[in-house]
């Protein structure tokens, strides 16, 4: 019989004894990085954007090159201990996963050390992410060219390992072509300094009895004598070998040799990459992006040649499923008028077709021509084409590759059980076999009845195919080494290669086939000498000479074994947790994007949505391994005695329960839901942590402060009666000290005074009879308004819901404050869940009784309003009803407004609230229109989170976070501007700034009021 109590999940899962005597030396050296090993944090890096699954015995987090050689030079005394180096997380083959030490270099080892525009290279540390590069190198003119999916999250130490190439690289190469030196540490410890040298300069280091001496001598004997049979051998693709690239650690006259180039896509099996300098390209002033439209995905394929013969930069493609996806993905809001639909044809296949020039006549000149081409395709119904469009402007043409870039995660959002999975994604032909490639490969999924998503780089002949697996089923499981083995032998047949573009990783076991027994010898001999103990990433792309150890196998242990542990029924009960596929988004640089700002500043997987949902699977895995029905223990909803639970607190401190672990991700988050919109495949923190802590708390005591927050709602508007008095002891120093130590709780906000109740005494506003309302008719109804309160405009910023009161009057509205009704939020938050369905519930009844009148009802706080069609949503289902609270620009857009001309007075800076952006994301441009509309200027400004998200910024333990985030990307922000320039619509953004900068932004409706005046 199932428990209906929470247990204790006791982990006994801690590094083995050789790790920690390992992990023992490494704290008592000088290495000034971290070292984790916490389930958690081993758990965050145990996968990665693959189907594969591998807990590391700790976490290691370097923060110089000295600090990795220290790694290395403490390893040669422990035989057994390996490593696997890591940056972003995002390789689809498990190339960073292990059973070993995971090495991050993501964390600290990111910073770009030199830039020299004049001679176009860049030096960098290998935790450095794409994107971060990119940005910095903008003012120069310049970027770096390789262009991946993942560029906001990829480090350059991942792209140098998997030698990473994307988007572009018939024109720009892949990322060993843009290498030109490396600072790498050796697993003893060795500093390894490459670069090119000339061969009669390698030949005098060769014979030096020296680690490099040694390596430079082997890499002679295998690049120089086997010269032959590797030309032979290796495709000549743009996309060729990677791991270990034998043909280019030679130049082709054999003039100069380069150890970086044995390096680059070595998947850390020879080598940590610390740092890296690399050429960097003169962005081209000019650019173009043609949007081809087709009838077929062939066609699309097919077609795809004639555009690398007119001289394209860079041809993708995508299929109908992934454009499917992006047009339920917030992401299509941005693309739309970008990628429209043909009338009454459908558009099952996309070629976006890139030319660039340094001169306008000369793209001129490329665009006619194709123009030409493509009109006559349309005119005699040739090649499948339907239509197309042409964007020359280059923040639109971002928008298309941002929606392209995404794609690779939107596949996971496929509904049903059954998503499509990285596994055979990058095989890589000759472009001109693509298309006939590509229709015997899609005959060889049909045949198993399988779906699949198709997109990729047409003109390299390389395209990411993913077919659509439950990994839950081991049938179904099964099929991955039989696809893999077909697949491979389909692409031998076409002359191309199974790792085109990703990287070997559990797929090193075809390396042998591919290279053949005398080629094979010599990767394993260059292994040796870098890697003697298979100790760097074992099992990886190969092993050393006369080693006995095994190559990883796509046969591999997967998730999938994991996820099955736990019953059907509460994985689909917990969907938003269970179906992240490792993409990392979640792992955004960019501080100006709202996503997982807890990720942000503490540069911390755990603490990402990533990092939050492998958590909460593994935690609904050990309660499946317990007999614990989670799905019951959520109906029963019954907590422990207050005397259980005391003593269950009391021993935390001694106790191993995972669930610890678990708490502390989870109290991380800010709850802004950035993650429920902006995650590819809707990972949503917010709702699987609230029901987390729920249950965590049946079996644990609650800190007062969540007893605070969960009953804000019913104490504020108490406390409004006196707020005076209220605020009289909130102002004292002894009262904040017994607050801050008693509760946990900082900066407590002062009451509005006068009162809401006091500045709207005798105003209609305040007369709400719903009998009055009833007996209107529905011509005096329609120019009736009412507003919905919520506990922070309502009972701390009095004075804005009176503002909204007096421009609903001067817009010609009468407007009429409904009664204060607990909206839940907060409960909901904290995860007070029994009682959240109690408030919402009140708080739908009443708002339904009220929508017959059919008069608009409108709210002012984001956050609040927002819930009652999510979170509403979630736990009243159909009993919500069909209520409707507009936000104030929702309801302005649909109404006169008065234009008094162009005012020149004030330029004002939108702030956008973080979780109105993402579940909005036209929010910001429809502010901007009304302001227009009323002859205001008003121009958004790109932030990310405030930091302040409700009550976390209050609780004393995330003070720091709190602030820091805010650092992140408000703080330059707001000092660009006036005061009074700065409008903000979330009272956690308008709070947070007043709080750091001593002055509070008012709200855009405060704005258009005093513009009216």
């Amino acid at each position: 019989m199932a428990q209906l109590e929470l247990p204790a999940l006791n982990v006994e899962n801690g590094p083995q004894s050789n790790y920690q005597a390992y992990l023992s030396a490494l704290r008592r050296s000088e290495f000034s990085g971290d070292v984790e090993f916490s389930y958690a944090s081993r758990l965050a890096v145990a996968t990665d954007n693959s189907i594969y699954q591998s807990l590391p015995q700790a976490v290691v987090l370097p923060k110089s090159v000295a600090d990795l050689k220290i790694i290395g030079e403490l390893a040669s005394q422990y035989a057994d201990v390996t490593f696997s180096a890591r940056g972003g997380g995002t390789g689809t083959n498990g190339q960073s996963l292990t059973s070993g030490i995971i090495v991050d270099v993501s964390r600290h080892m990111n910073h770009i050390l030199e830039i020299n525009p004049q001679e176009r290279w860049v030096k960098v540390q290998a935790g450095v992410v794409k994107d971060q590069l990119n940005d910095a190198l903008r003012p120069y003119g310049l970027f770096f060219a390789p262009d991946l999916s993942t560029s906001n999250r990829a480090t350059i130490g991942g792209m140098i390992s998997t030698d990473a190439s994307g988007q572009g690289s018939l024109v720009y190469g892949k990322t060993s072509d843009h290498v030109l030196g490396l600072t790498s540490v050796l697993v003893d410890g060795t500093l390894l300094e490459s670069s090119p040298m000339s061969m009669e300069e390698a030949k005098k280091i060769a014979k030096n009895n020296t680690a490099t001496g040694r390596l430079v001598k082997q890499i002679l004997a295998t690049c120089v004598d086997k010269r032959e049979q590797i030309l032979a051998k290796f495709p000549r693709m743009n996309r060729f070998l990677t791991g270990y690239d034998l043909e280019h650690a030679l130049s082709d006259d054999l003039s100069t040799v380069d150890v970086s180039r044995v390096i680059t896509g070595s998947e850390g099996s020879l080598v940590f990459v610390a740092e890296a300098k690399l050429n960097v390209t003169p962005i081209s002033k000019h650019k173009a992006l043609v949007n081809i439209k087709y009838d077929s995905f062939e066609s699309a394929l097919r077609h795809a040649p004639h555009m690398v013969a007119a001289q394209a930069t860079s041809v993708e493609t995508v299929d109908s499923n992934v454009l499917n996806l992006a047009k339920q993905d917030i992401i299509w809001h941005q693309v739309k008028d970008l990628i429209t639909e043909v009338e009454n044809k459908e558009v099952l296949g996309l070629n976006m077709v890139e030319y660039n020039g340094d001169s306008d006549d000369e793209l001129q000149d490329k665009i006619t021509l194709l123009c030409s081409k493509l009109d006559a395709a349309l005119a005699n119904n040739e090649g499948g084409v339907i239509g197309y469009q042409i964007t020359f402007d280059s923040i639109d043409i971002g928008k298309i590759y941002a929606m392209r870039k995404k794609s690779v995660g939107l596949l996971g959002k496929t509904k049903g059980r059954k998503k499509p999975l990285a596994f055979v994604e990058d095989t890589g032909v000759p472009p001109e076999n693509l298309a006939d490639f590509i229709m015997e490969f899609r005959a060889l999924l049909d045949a198993r009845n399988l779906n699949y998503g198709m997109f990729g780089h047409v003109d390299a002949g390389v395209l990411h195919v993913r077919p659509a697996l439950d990994m839950c089923d081991p049938e179904q499981e099964q099929m991955i080494p039989d696809i893999s083995n077909e697949v491979s032998a389909l692409v031998a047949k076409y002359g191309g290669l199974l790792w085109g573009e990703h990287g070997k990783g559990y797929r090193s076991e075809y390396a042998p086939a591919f290279f053949g027994e005398e080629l094979y010898a010599e990767l394993r001999k260059i292994k040796s000498v870098f890697d003697p103990h298979n100790k760097m990433n074992p099992g990886k792309i190969c092993t050393p000479y006369e080693s006995t150890a095994s190559l990883v196998s796509v046969a591999g242990v997967k998730r999938g074994e994991f996820d099955r542990q736990i019953p059907i029924e509460v994985r689909d009960a917990f969907e938003p947790a269970m179906s992240c596929n490792g993409n990392g988004l979640c792992f955004n640089y960019d501080t100006t994007s709202p996503m997982c700002p807890s990720s942000k500043i503490t540069s911390d997987r755990r603490h990402s949505p990533k990092g939050r949902a492998g958590a909460m699977r593994e935690w609904l895995r050990l309660l499946a391994n317990h007999n614990v029905d989670v799905n019951a223990l959520e109906r029963n909803a019954k907590s422990q005695s207050w005397f259980k639970r005391l003593n269950n607190s009391m021993g935390k401190a001694q106790s191993t329960d995972f669930s610890h672990e678990v708490l502390e991700v989870m109290d991380g988050c800010l709850a802004c839901k950035a993650c429920t919109s902006q995650c590819p495949v809707s990972v949503d923190v917010p709702t699987f942590r609230a029901r987390f802590l729920s249950l965590y708390y049946q079996r644990y005591l609650r800190p007062a402060k969540d007893y605070l927050v969960g009953n804000i709602e019913a104490m504020a508007p108490l406390m409004a009666k006196a707020p005076n008095m209220v605020n009289f002891f909130l102002k004292q120093g002894w009262m904040n000290s017994l607050i801050k130590k008693s509760v946990g709780y900082v900066d407590t906000p002062l009451l509005s005074s006068p009162s809401l109740k006091k500045q709207l005494v005798g105003h209609q506003a305040s007369r709400f009879d719903l009998g009055t309302l009833q007996a209107l008719s529905a011509k005096e109804r329609a120019k009736k308004v009412l507003i919905v309160q919520d506990p922070f405009t309502s009972f701390y910023e009095a004075d804005l819901l009176s503002d909204l009161v007096k421009l609903v009057e001067r817009l010609g509205y009468e407007p009429i404050l409904l009664p204060f009704k607990p909206n839940g939020k907060p409960q909901h938050v904290k995860g007070f869940l029994k009682e959240f369905a109690v408030t919402a519930k009140d708080s739908a009844d009443f708002l339904n009784k009220i929508l017959p009148l059919a008069i608009p009802m409108i709210g002012v706080d984001p956050s609040l309003v927002l819930c009652y069609r999510d979170e509403y949503k979630t736990v009243l289902g159909d009993t919500r009803g069909n209520f409707e609270v507009k936000l104030v620009h929702e309801w302005l857009a649909n109404i006169e407004l008065p234009n008094k001309g162009q005012s020149t007075e004030i330029e004002y800076a939108f702030f956008g609230h973080c979780s109105e952006k993402t579940a909005l994301p036209e929010s910001e441009k429809h502010w901007q229109q009304l302001f227009q509309r009323m002859g205001m200027s008003l121009t958004p400004i790109a932030v990310g989170c405030c930091g302040m998200a409700g009550t976390f910024g209050h609780e004393a333990s995330h003070l720091e976070q709190s602030k820091g985030i805010y650092a992140l990307s408000w703080q330059k922000a707001v000092a660009a501007f006036e005061s009074s320039q700065i409008l903000a619509t979330g009272y956690s953004c308008r709070s947070q700034v007043a709080r750091i900068e001593g002055e509070k932004p008012k709200h855009p409706l405060q704005a258009m009021l005093a513009h009216l005046s």
